[in-house]
């Protein structure tokens, strides 16, 4: 993975550091921008150095965007509040469309999906997909990658990656006594990712929009369903 040095933000650092800790002294500062897969910024303190590891997405940034991410970092970092004003510019910059299609354009390009099969030892994706889509969606919906995960996880039990245009299902469902009802719903849910995309409002991301919940809200077995869910 290749490295960018930044020394011209360590000025910027030093700031907002003597800003959150005006009498502790200053580490020094390691500050380097990567190819990271998305919009990740880490920091750690390691041997009486602080080593900060930011997107090379973000090297652009305007100058009060990078305090903003400074600020952020080290308020996480020593337990401090984060100021409003820190963290609504660096979430109105982060979803603002030009560095979010750039963002999506990087997870594409750069990331890679582990892509298992759609074929489970109890329950077919590309089945279930299709009678959802015919039952709901006319059979209009154009069928993304579908794949059972890689593990049986039960913290994530499903999702959409629009990067790679891909429904993953948690092995979890994959088993005899899940009723078709709950695998129905949850890839259901996903697909309705499919149709409503997400979108920024007031520079903040609206992942379930009021039309989104709505249709959710027209799965017959919805009640029945979400019981099963809580259950795992």
């Amino acid at each position: 993975m290749s490295v960018l040095l930044a020394p011209h933000l360590i000025p910027i650092f030093e700031h907002e550091y003597r800003e959150l800790r005006p009498r502790a002294p200053i580490p020094p500062l390691d500050i380097r921008f990567r190819r990271f897969t998305s919009l990740n910024t880490t920091i750690r303190l390691r041997e009486g150095k602080l080593l900060v590891r930011l997107s090379d997405i973000l090297e652009p940034s305007p100058a009060s965007v990078h305090h903003a991410i400074a600020h952020i970092l080290l308020a996480k970092l020593y337990r401090k509040p984060i100021t409003p004003a820190h963290s609504d510019r660096y979430r109105r910059y982060v979803s603002s469309e030009p560095v979010a299609r750039q963002a999506e354009h990087i997870r594409t390009t750069r990331g890679r999906k582990n892509i298992s099969t759609p074929i489970g030892h109890h329950y077919d994706l590309d089945e279930v997909f299709e009678a959802i889509n015919r039952r709901f969606f006319h059979g209009l919906l154009g069928r993304p990658t579908l794949t059972w995960s890689a593990h049986a996880a039960r913290r994530m039990l499903g999702h959409y990656d629009s990067a790679h245009n891909t429904i993953v299902v948690s092995r979890v469902f994959d088993r005899p006594d899940t009723p078709r009802c709950a695998i129905e719903y949850l890839l259901y849910h996903e697909m309705l990712h499919l149709k409503h995309p997400v979108r920024v409002k007031a520079g903040r991301r609206c992942v379930h929009s009021r039309e989104f919940q709505a249709e959710e809200r027209l799965f017959p077995e919805l009640e029945q369903a979400k019981a099963y869910l809580k259950l795992l």
